[in-house]
């Protein structure tokens, strides 16, 4: 009685365990499908915004702030479901992208579609507490996000999309800290669009054929790889000095100047892992732009607070 007992109790608790693993990893392929780590390219310009109305005069609170985290995290969380629900058709046959969650069968079209509500939701929800203004735009910014993933069947200038989608970011974190008038948040947003679409360029840039081939519009596949490198690399010379003309609008102090210079140094150094003839560092290239979005943080929260 007792054996049958303590068989049961292990049938019991493995069965447990084993249900508790297949959450486990139902959640991992979860976060994976939205590629949660890559929050990191946005949310600092997010929180930089916020950052430039702290310089303007605009106290800084506490509970915003984690309020400016939630709505990025389901902004964003909304807007790579949208755009992997859209694209699953052209990513099961695209050799770079045939291993995602959808084209492998990971995930349904269901639970994708349900992702993507439920984060479109809890994002307008989140704004509603931060104020009527970024309520009232909620739909907006959900608008501008998912409209990129529908560019590249209209336009060439899909990357450009990508840019405007991001560049909601650091107006969003300025109005969501209370900022209101003033140039800041735009020349911040203007850096951070060109800053996006073309680090998005290189990254394009392995699928031209693909797209040629499908008729998808990007920049590199109406200009060629050689052509749109040097685009690239023009917008993120823009991008350079769209920020260091930050401080002519905000109340910034010199350290923020050595953050540009770091952004810049990455910036060329990002540019130099590609070429025409080798676009096999492309995605160590891509992955560098976390580091620019942490490092441009660091610095404006401390050229805000050192003087």
């Amino acid at each position: 009685m007792g054996s049958t007992k303590y068989r049961l109790d292990a049938f019991n608790e493995g069965d447990m365990n084993l249900a508790l693993y297949r959450s486990f990893r139902r959640v991992r392929t979860y976060f994976s499908f939205v590629r949660f780590s890559h929050t990191v390219f946005a949310l600092p310009f997010a929180l930089s915004g916020a950052m430039l109305a702290v310089a303007n005069g605009v106290p800084l609170k506490g509970g915003r702030v984690v309020l400016i985290l939630a709505a990025m995290a389901t902004a964003r969380t909304a807007a790579m479901g949208f755009n992997r629900l859209v694209d699953a058709g052209f990513d099961s046959l695209n050799a770079r992208t045939k291993g995602r969650e959808l084209p492998l069968g990971r995930m349904s079209s269901w639970e994708a579609g349900c992702i993507v509500f439920l984060a479109s939701i809890l994002f307008v929800w989140v704004t509603y507490w931060l104020g009527t203004l970024c309520f009232l735009l909620s739909p907006v910014a959900l608008g501008i996000v998912f409209w990129y993933s529908l560019a590249k069947r209209f336009t060439n200038y899909t990357q450009v999309f990508l840019g405007l989608a991001l560049a909601v970011a650091p107006v969003g974190g300025w109005l969501a800290i209370g900022g209101r008038s003033g140039w800041a948040p735009w020349l911040l947003a203007f850096g951070t669009a060109t800053w996006v679409a073309g680090f998005d360029i290189l990254y394009a840039c392995e699928d031209i054929e693909f797209d040629r081939a499908n008729r998808l519009g990007s920049i590199p596949a109406r200009f060629g790889v050689n052509r749109s490198l040097w685009i690239s690399r023009a917008l993120h010379l823009v991008t350079v000095i769209s920020l260091a003309a930050l401080p002519s609008v905000a109340f910034l102090g010199q350290v923020y100047f050595l953050g540009v210079a770091g952004v810049a140094i990455l910036l060329a150094y990002e540019q130099s892992l590609v070429t025409a003839g080798d676009l096999s560092r492309v995605k160590q290239a891509f992955d560098l732009n976390g580091y620019v979005g942490i490092l441009y943080l660091i610095v404006t929260v401390a050229s805000v607070y050192v003087r």
